[in-house]
Protein backbone atom coordinates (compact mmCIF):
# COMPACT_ATOMS: atom_id res chain seq x y z
CA UNK A 1 0.00 0.00 0.00
CA UNK A 2 1.50 3.36 -1.22
CA UNK A 3 2.41 5.80 1.76
CA UNK A 4 0.57 8.95 2.43
CA UNK A 5 2.86 11.89 1.86
CA UNK A 6 1.29 13.85 4.99
CA UNK A 7 1.01 10.92 6.83
CA UNK A 8 4.36 8.78 6.71
CA UNK A 9 6.61 9.25 9.81
CA UNK A 10 10.13 9.48 7.42
CA UNK A 11 10.01 11.21 4.49
CA UNK A 12 12.42 10.42 1.50
CA UNK A 13 14.46 13.26 -0.73
CA UNK A 14 11.57 13.68 -2.92
CA UNK A 15 8.62 12.80 0.18
CA UNK A 16 9.77 16.18 1.65
CA UNK A 17 9.93 18.39 -1.34
CA UNK A 18 6.21 17.55 -2.37
CA UNK A 19 5.38 18.34 1.51
CA UNK A 20 6.66 21.75 1.46
CA UNK A 21 5.16 22.12 -1.79
CA UNK A 22 1.92 21.65 -0.74
CA UNK A 23 2.73 23.54 3.05
CA UNK A 24 3.44 26.33 0.80
CA UNK A 25 0.60 26.38 -1.17
CA UNK A 26 -1.75 26.11 2.39
CA UNK A 27 -0.02 29.37 4.13
CA UNK A 28 0.86 31.41 0.61
CA UNK A 29 -2.93 32.75 0.97
CA UNK A 30 -2.47 33.59 4.66
CA UNK A 31 0.52 35.41 4.24
CA UNK A 32 -1.21 37.33 1.60
CA UNK A 33 -4.26 38.25 4.29
CA UNK A 34 -1.79 39.05 6.55
CA UNK A 35 -0.40 42.14 4.44
CA UNK A 36 -3.82 44.27 4.42
CA UNK A 37 -3.50 47.71 2.74
CA UNK A 38 -2.65 50.38 5.83
CA UNK A 39 -2.15 54.16 5.81
CA UNK A 40 1.27 55.25 4.78
CA UNK A 41 3.74 57.04 7.17
CA UNK A 42 4.58 59.56 4.07
CA UNK A 43 1.77 59.26 1.74
CA UNK A 44 2.51 60.09 -2.28
CA UNK A 45 1.13 63.38 -3.02
CA UNK A 46 0.97 64.96 -6.62
CA UNK A 47 -0.13 69.00 -7.44
CA UNK A 48 -0.37 70.08 -11.10
CA UNK A 49 -1.05 73.60 -12.40
CA UNK A 50 -1.49 74.92 -15.72
CA UNK A 51 0.15 78.22 -16.71
CA UNK A 52 -0.96 79.42 -19.89
CA UNK A 53 -0.26 76.74 -22.36
CA UNK A 54 2.03 74.77 -19.79
CA UNK A 55 1.33 71.86 -17.77
CA UNK A 56 3.38 71.60 -14.32
CA UNK A 57 2.99 68.85 -11.90
CA UNK A 58 5.08 68.41 -8.81
CA UNK A 59 5.29 64.22 -7.59
CA UNK A 60 6.53 63.87 -4.06
CA UNK A 61 6.05 61.99 -0.54
CA UNK A 62 5.01 64.01 2.32
CA UNK A 63 6.33 63.36 5.34
CA UNK A 64 4.44 64.72 8.75
CA UNK A 65 6.26 66.63 11.67
CA UNK A 66 5.18 64.14 14.42
CA UNK A 67 6.29 66.06 17.03
CA UNK A 68 9.98 66.33 15.95
CA UNK A 69 12.13 69.38 15.47
CA UNK A 70 12.79 69.82 11.64
CA UNK A 71 14.60 71.94 10.25
CA UNK A 72 18.38 71.39 11.56
CA UNK A 73 17.57 68.05 13.00
CA UNK A 74 15.75 65.43 11.36
CA UNK A 75 16.44 67.77 7.87
CA UNK A 76 19.84 68.86 8.73
CA UNK A 77 20.90 72.63 7.37
CA UNK A 78 23.71 72.28 4.65
CA UNK A 79 23.32 69.48 3.49
CA UNK A 80 21.88 67.99 0.42
CA UNK A 81 18.28 66.82 0.82
CA UNK A 82 16.08 64.90 -1.82
CA UNK A 83 12.91 67.09 -0.85
CA UNK A 84 10.36 64.74 0.66
CA UNK A 85 10.21 60.94 1.73
CA UNK A 86 10.57 57.33 -0.19
CA UNK A 87 12.01 58.88 -3.20
CA UNK A 88 12.87 61.68 -5.30
CA UNK A 89 10.23 64.45 -5.68
CA UNK A 90 9.88 65.47 -9.42
CA UNK A 91 9.13 68.59 -11.12
CA UNK A 92 7.43 67.88 -14.69
CA UNK A 93 7.15 70.58 -17.39
CA UNK A 94 5.10 70.05 -20.84
CA UNK A 95 6.97 72.77 -22.25
CA UNK A 96 10.07 75.42 -22.04
CA UNK A 97 9.90 77.37 -18.73
CA UNK A 98 12.40 79.34 -16.62
CA UNK A 99 13.20 78.47 -13.09
CA UNK A 100 14.11 81.02 -10.80
CA UNK A 101 15.32 82.58 -14.07
CA UNK A 102 17.36 79.55 -15.18
CA UNK A 103 15.95 78.35 -18.22
CA UNK A 104 15.09 74.69 -18.54
CA UNK A 105 14.17 72.62 -21.31
CA UNK A 106 10.41 70.52 -21.29
CA UNK A 107 10.78 67.22 -18.89
CA UNK A 108 11.02 66.14 -16.05
CA UNK A 109 13.21 66.78 -12.91
CA UNK A 110 14.61 65.64 -9.14
CA UNK A 111 14.03 68.67 -6.88
CA UNK A 112 16.91 68.71 -4.58
CA UNK A 113 17.68 71.16 -2.02
CA UNK A 114 20.07 72.08 0.36
CA UNK A 115 18.22 73.84 3.41
CA UNK A 116 19.74 76.75 5.22
CA UNK A 117 18.81 78.87 8.39
CA UNK A 118 18.27 82.22 6.49
CA UNK A 119 17.96 80.95 2.59
CA UNK A 120 17.79 77.55 0.74
CA UNK A 121 18.80 76.50 -2.42
CA UNK A 122 16.87 74.71 -4.76
CA UNK A 123 18.42 72.06 -7.68
CA UNK A 124 16.77 70.87 -10.68
CA UNK A 125 18.35 67.61 -11.49
CA UNK A 126 18.36 65.42 -14.59
CA UNK A 127 18.62 62.49 -13.06
CA UNK A 128 15.27 61.31 -11.95
CA UNK A 129 15.88 58.21 -10.36
CA UNK A 130 18.87 59.23 -8.19
CA UNK A 131 18.85 60.13 -4.33
CA UNK A 132 21.58 61.97 -2.32
CA UNK A 133 24.23 58.89 -2.66
CA UNK A 134 23.84 58.78 -6.68
CA UNK A 135 22.81 62.39 -7.15
CA UNK A 136 25.91 63.95 -9.40
CA UNK A 137 26.05 68.02 -10.02
CA UNK A 138 26.90 67.92 -13.15
CA UNK A 139 23.75 66.28 -14.23
CA UNK A 140 21.79 70.04 -12.80
CA UNK A 141 19.94 72.22 -14.47
CA UNK A 142 18.98 74.76 -12.73
CA UNK A 143 20.37 75.96 -9.06
CA UNK A 144 18.65 79.01 -7.37
CA UNK A 145 19.20 80.80 -4.09
CA UNK A 146 15.88 81.72 -2.07
CA UNK A 147 14.93 82.98 1.13
CA UNK A 148 13.46 81.18 3.76
CA UNK A 149 9.98 82.63 5.32
CA UNK A 150 7.55 81.97 7.99
CA UNK A 151 4.34 80.27 7.12
CA UNK A 152 1.51 78.76 8.99
CA UNK A 153 2.13 75.50 10.56
CA UNK A 154 1.96 72.79 8.30
CA UNK A 155 1.63 68.79 9.88
CA UNK A 156 2.72 67.17 6.49
CA UNK A 157 4.79 68.97 3.66
CA UNK A 158 3.07 70.25 0.66
CA UNK A 159 4.48 71.56 -2.35
CA UNK A 160 1.78 74.31 -3.88
CA UNK A 161 1.37 76.22 -6.94
CA UNK A 162 0.71 80.33 -5.89
CA UNK A 163 0.38 83.48 -7.36
CA UNK A 164 -0.78 81.58 -11.01
CA UNK A 165 -0.98 84.10 -14.13
CA UNK A 166 -0.75 82.92 -17.89
CA UNK A 167 3.03 84.12 -17.47
CA UNK A 168 4.00 82.76 -14.44
CA UNK A 169 3.19 80.91 -10.65
CA UNK A 170 5.56 79.80 -7.68
CA UNK A 171 6.71 76.17 -6.77
CA UNK A 172 5.97 76.91 -3.12
CA UNK A 173 7.38 73.98 -0.38
CA UNK A 174 5.77 74.37 3.08
CA UNK A 175 6.42 71.93 6.28
CA UNK A 176 6.31 72.56 9.80
CA UNK A 177 6.44 76.70 9.97
CA UNK A 178 8.68 77.37 7.03
CA UNK A 179 8.04 78.16 3.20
CA UNK A 180 10.06 78.81 0.36
CA UNK A 181 9.11 79.27 -3.19
CA UNK A 182 10.79 79.29 -6.58
CA UNK A 183 9.62 81.77 -9.38
CA UNK A 184 8.75 80.17 -12.52
CA UNK A 185 7.66 81.81 -16.00
CA UNK A 186 6.90 80.48 -19.05
CA UNK A 187 6.53 82.70 -22.35
CA UNK A 188 2.96 81.93 -23.01
CA UNK A 189 2.92 84.67 -25.75
CA UNK A 190 5.28 82.79 -28.10
CA UNK A 191 4.41 79.45 -26.98
CA UNK A 192 0.36 80.55 -28.56
CA UNK A 193 1.73 81.62 -31.56
CA UNK A 194 4.00 78.65 -32.17
CA UNK A 195 0.68 76.67 -31.59
CA UNK A 196 -1.62 79.04 -33.65
CA UNK A 197 1.22 78.94 -36.44
CA UNK A 198 1.15 74.64 -36.62
CA UNK A 199 -2.47 74.86 -36.45
CA UNK A 200 -2.71 76.93 -39.36
CA UNK A 201 0.15 75.04 -41.66
CA UNK A 202 -1.47 71.94 -40.85
CA UNK A 203 -5.13 73.08 -41.76
CA UNK A 204 -5.33 71.34 -45.04
CA UNK A 205 -5.02 67.97 -43.26
CA UNK A 206 -8.78 67.50 -42.60
CA UNK A 207 -9.86 68.21 -46.08
CA UNK A 208 -7.09 65.97 -48.01
CA UNK A 209 -7.96 63.05 -45.47
CA UNK A 210 -11.76 63.80 -46.71
CA UNK A 211 -11.03 63.72 -49.73
CA UNK A 212 -8.89 60.83 -50.07
CA UNK A 213 -11.52 58.52 -48.25
CA UNK A 214 -14.21 59.50 -51.21
CA UNK A 215 -11.44 58.84 -53.16
CA UNK A 216 -10.75 55.39 -52.32
CA UNK A 217 -14.15 54.48 -51.16
CA UNK A 218 -15.44 55.30 -54.14
CA UNK A 219 -17.80 58.34 -52.76
CA UNK A 220 -18.87 61.80 -54.57
CA UNK A 221 -16.08 62.76 -56.71
CA UNK A 222 -17.50 66.17 -57.15
CA UNK A 223 -17.43 67.05 -52.99
CA UNK A 224 -13.93 64.73 -53.15
CA UNK A 225 -12.49 67.54 -55.63
CA UNK A 226 -14.02 70.32 -53.78
CA UNK A 227 -11.92 69.65 -50.65
CA UNK A 228 -8.78 68.36 -52.00
CA UNK A 229 -8.93 71.95 -54.12
CA UNK A 230 -9.71 73.80 -50.34
CA UNK A 231 -6.77 71.39 -49.13
CA UNK A 232 -4.82 72.60 -51.69
CA UNK A 233 -5.61 76.29 -51.00
CA UNK A 234 -4.66 76.49 -47.84
CA UNK A 235 -1.19 73.90 -48.66
CA UNK A 236 -0.20 72.78 -51.66
CA UNK A 237 2.01 69.23 -50.61
CA UNK A 238 2.77 66.13 -52.94
CA UNK A 239 -0.28 64.14 -51.15
CA UNK A 240 -2.99 66.32 -51.43
CA UNK A 241 -1.87 67.44 -55.37
CA UNK A 242 -1.70 63.44 -55.84
CA UNK A 243 -4.81 62.56 -54.90
CA UNK A 244 -6.20 65.38 -56.79
CA UNK A 245 -4.41 63.83 -59.62
CA UNK A 246 -5.60 60.60 -58.92
CA UNK A 247 -9.70 62.42 -59.11
CA UNK A 248 -9.10 63.82 -62.29
CA UNK A 249 -7.85 60.21 -63.25
CA UNK A 250 -10.93 59.29 -62.50
CA UNK A 251 -13.01 62.28 -64.21
CA UNK A 252 -11.50 61.10 -66.81
CA UNK A 253 -9.51 64.16 -67.07
CA UNK A 254 -6.39 62.98 -68.12
CA UNK A 255 -4.08 65.73 -69.14
CA UNK A 256 -5.34 67.57 -66.24
CA UNK A 257 -4.27 64.97 -64.03
CA UNK A 258 -0.89 64.27 -65.68
CA UNK A 259 -0.29 67.82 -64.62
CA UNK A 260 -1.13 67.54 -61.21
CA UNK A 261 0.74 64.46 -61.18
CA UNK A 262 3.97 65.91 -62.33
CA UNK A 263 2.82 68.98 -59.75
CA UNK A 264 3.15 66.18 -56.96
CA UNK A 265 6.52 64.86 -58.51
CA UNK A 266 8.39 68.56 -57.66
CA UNK A 267 6.13 69.12 -54.41
CA UNK A 268 7.79 65.34 -53.24
CA UNK A 269 10.98 65.65 -54.56
CA UNK A 270 12.85 66.44 -51.13
CA UNK A 271 10.62 64.22 -49.40
CA UNK A 272 11.98 61.15 -48.28
CA UNK A 273 8.27 59.31 -47.86
CA UNK A 274 6.88 59.93 -51.41
CA UNK A 275 10.28 58.96 -53.01
CA UNK A 276 10.72 55.81 -51.53
CA UNK A 277 6.91 54.84 -51.60
CA UNK A 278 4.95 56.99 -53.78
CA UNK A 279 6.96 57.94 -56.52
CA UNK A 280 7.03 54.91 -58.60
CA UNK A 281 3.41 55.05 -58.45
CA UNK A 282 2.79 58.75 -59.86
CA UNK A 283 5.31 57.73 -62.88
CA UNK A 284 3.47 54.45 -63.58
CA UNK A 285 0.30 56.67 -62.93
CA UNK A 286 1.73 59.16 -65.59
CA UNK A 287 2.84 56.67 -68.64
CA UNK A 288 -1.19 54.69 -68.21
CA UNK A 289 -2.31 58.25 -68.55
CA UNK A 290 -0.41 59.37 -71.43
CA UNK A 291 -1.26 56.15 -73.21
CA UNK A 292 -3.74 56.74 -75.76
CA UNK A 293 -7.12 55.53 -74.88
Amino acid sequence: MQRSVLGSGSCSAGSAAALATVLGLLVAPVLAQQAPELPQPSPKARVEQRVGVTDFAVEYSSPGVKGRKIWGELVPYDQLWRTGANAPTKLVASRDFMFGGKKVPAGTYSVFTIPGKDSWTVILNSNTKAGTREYDQKQDVARVNVKAATAPARERMVFLFSETTDDATRMDLEWETLRISVPITVDTSAQARASIDKTLDDAWRPHFVSARYLLDTGGDLKQAMTYVDTSIAIKPTWSNTWVQAQILAKQGKSSEAIAAAERAQTLGKDDPVFQEFFKPQVVKAIADWKKPS
